[in-house]
């Protein structure tokens, strides 16, 4: 099932917008955080906002542009790495998991986030299932998670869907492919749940509220850009 991120009823909302392979933007009244920014060394487009927290998952020009988020008047609390982080009541909890995107393998961070009763799992660049002891133990919470789907160094779209579902978060927003990716990573991994590109509804952005999620699983968001 889809979700389409459109609900008005509601004054304050959780928004979260793309901006291109994991580069997302997510808002919470006057709060922003910026998930794996592309740098303006990237061959990738890059997009500037001001940003409260930027969390880099892999220290790439496709995902570490932090000046990007630096941006009117605004300098973030940057995450880089794993650990306990917190501001202005959100929780950050970074877990080291590995990435081969680039050809080598190096470090990802897993940023689990937790704000407005909700959790946030980032799953970065991350290549294997393979996932620390106690990011395991949180993995029945999951609200929404963020999952790489383009192979070519990250999950592939099959396996990403079967984790997903392992998981089963409330929502799930697939993330790098296309220019970055395998370029029919969509294709397949709604395959797997029995759907088609045609199926889903796309949304330029999604909002959402704690009990927005109630009674839903493995709902698939898809973003247009």
């Amino acid at each position: 099932m889809v979700y389409s991120g459109h609900d008005n009823k509601h004054r304050a909302l959780m928004i979260i917008t793309h901006h291109g392979a994991e580069f997302f933007k997510v808002s919470f009244g006057d709060i922003t955080l910026a998930f794996n920014p592309i740098s303006k060394e990237s061959t990738l487009k890059q997009t500037r906002f001001g940003a409260d927290i930027a969390l880099v998952s892999l220290e790439h020009p496709d995902m570490s542009g932090v000046e990007q988020v630096t941006f009117g008047g605004k300098e973030p609390l940057v995450i880089r790495g794993p650990g306990e982080y917190e501001k202005n009541d959100i929780l950050i909890k970074g877990y080291t998991t590995t990435s081969h995107y680039g050809g080598v393998e190096l470090i990802n961070t897993a940023y689990l986030v937790t704000l407005e009763k909700m959790n946030l799992l980032f799953l970065g660049a991350l290549s294997n299932k393979t996932l620390p002891t106690d990011l395991k133990e949180t993995l029945d919470k999951i609200d929404i998670l963020f999952i790489p789907i383009g192979g070519e160094g990250v999950l592939e779209p099959d396996e990403a869907h079967a984790f997903a579902v392992s998981i089963e978060p409330k929502l799930v927003i697939p993330m790098h492919y296309g220019a970055v990716g395998n370029k029919n990573a969509v294709d397949i991994f709604l395959k797997e749940e029995g759907l088609t590109l045609k199926e889903v509804q796309t949304t330029d952005k999604l909002t959402v509220k704690s009990r927005d999620l109630e009674g839903k699983q493995n709902e698939i968001v898809l973003f247009a850009s």
